[in-house]
């Protein structure tokens, strides 16, 4: 192994885009997705680093560090309470104010008839996404933004200037940690850029789930109409986000369209044909897309199949790794497949073992990337995260 970290890296970089691309690289890669493990391992509660991204970045850094791995994401603890604080946003439920301060962040999901969206606004989303989501959806989902025309305070413009702020303090010291990754462990930082399917953004912060579910009984037309309506928008975001050079992929963290939360029928009809465009545009663009698939997606692996050879990786959570192998692999590389409750609940032993049958019956021939079948939490026990690692080099060299 190159003791220089500029060699260091570049080796990793190789191996992790080799494999990602179906490739054989010299060994498989490791990639795994931590988040509030890295402030248990790194001596932090989960309230400080939500509350302080540069915890959180440092905790990343030490983990990075302490167990050699290839590529891991510059902060897996996304949101920083002080962006959702200063927007005073009230979706979210936050360590050590709403939650005990060893408990990770959660989303509230809004009840029936709660929703940020009324089903009644489906015109004026459709008709102009970015004005709607500026003029009435933020009000709504903010404790202190004022809507357009209703009398204003000075609470509300402090909130507006308070956020633009946070949200440019926080996204612009990404690239800064990517650096200090590169620089301090040779370590490549795994993403870049974000993209969501049209359904999980409604489903996630428009209509709430239960909303969602009523609308592609009732109406799905309109469903269909705003997903069509947002999906440019979200390719933007995607692009503008990602990285230059092409090598790292973007992710898209995929929710509400698997078994069982959205019909066959919904997905066909509403949820593929108004993503696999944005995902067909992106790698027509020279990217590769991370499904970041949490659930169980097996029944839509047919669909997936429908992409370029190699535009996507697909990541296994819920669903078994070897028959997804079988389905797809010969066209995708695939990561994960290391059980979230085995990382948790098991012992080394059985950590190493199921490393060696996933390596063994899916990445013998390259395209695999070792990671755990879901973002790491602070359940995970050291010494199985340990094992995972030490298995993967052990077992993963070619």
């Amino acid at each position: 192994m190159p003791t220089d970290m500029e060699a260091l890296y570049a080796q990793r970089l190789k191996r992790y885009v080799t494999a990602m691309r179906k490739g054989k690289p010299d060994r498989v890669p490791i990639r795994p997705f931590v988040a509030e493990f890295t402030a248990r391992y790194a001596g932090y509660t989960c309230q400080e680093v939500t509350h302080d991204f540069e915890k959180a970045f440092a905790a990343a850094r030490k983990c990075a560090a302490d167990f050699d791995w290839d590529a891991v994401v510059g902060n897996m603890v996304y949101v920083w309470t002080g962006l959702t604080q200063a927007l005073g946003l009230k979706y979210y439920a936050v360590p050590g104010l709403d939650l005990a301060p060893e408990t990770g962040f959660q989303y509230i999901e809004p009840g029936e008839g709660q929703a940020w969206m009324p089903v009644e606004d489906y015109d004026a989303l459709t008709a102009d996404p970015t004005g709607y989501l500026w003029n009435e959806w933020l009000p709504r989902a903010s404790a202190d933004i004022r809507a357009p025309g209703r009398p204003n305070t000075a609470r509300s413009n402090l909130a507006l200037v308070k956020g633009g702020m946070a949200m440019m303090q926080y996204f612009m010291s990404f690239p800064g940690q990517g650096a200090r990754l590169r620089q301090e462990s040779g370590t490549v930082s795994a993403i870049a850029g974000i993209l969501k399917a049209p359904l999980d953004i409604l489903a996630d912060k428009l209509r709430g789930y239960l909303g969602l579910c009523a609308d592609l009984m009732e109406r799905p037309a309109k469903v269909r109409a705003a997903c069509e309506a947002l999906a440019p928008h979200l390719l933007h975001v995607a692009l503008s986000g990602a990285d230059p050079e092409k090598n790292v992929p973007i992710t898209i963290w995929m929710h509400r369209g698997c078994v069982p939360f959205i019909s066959f029928d919904h997905f066909r009809n509403i949820f593929w044909p108004t993503l696999k465009p944005i995902v067909t545009e992106i790698v027509r663009r020279g990217h590769q897309v991370l499904f970041y698939a949490e659930g169980k997606w097996a029944p839509h692996l047919a669909a997936f199949a429908e992409l370029p050879d190699a535009g996507i990786i697909v990541h296994c959570d819920r669903d078994d790794i070897f028959e997804v192998h079988k389905a797809v692999g010969h066209k995708f590389a695939l990561s994960g497949g290391i059980p979230n409750d085995l990382l948790a609940f098991g012992k080394p032993a059985q950590v190493r073992e199921r490393v060696r049958q996933v390596i063994q019956g899916v990445g013998r021939d390259g395209g695999y990337i070792l990671d755990a079948s879901a973002i790491v939490q602070n359940d995970a026990k050291v010494e199985n995260i340990r094992a995972m690692t030490d298995a993967g080099r052990e077992y993963g060299a070619y």
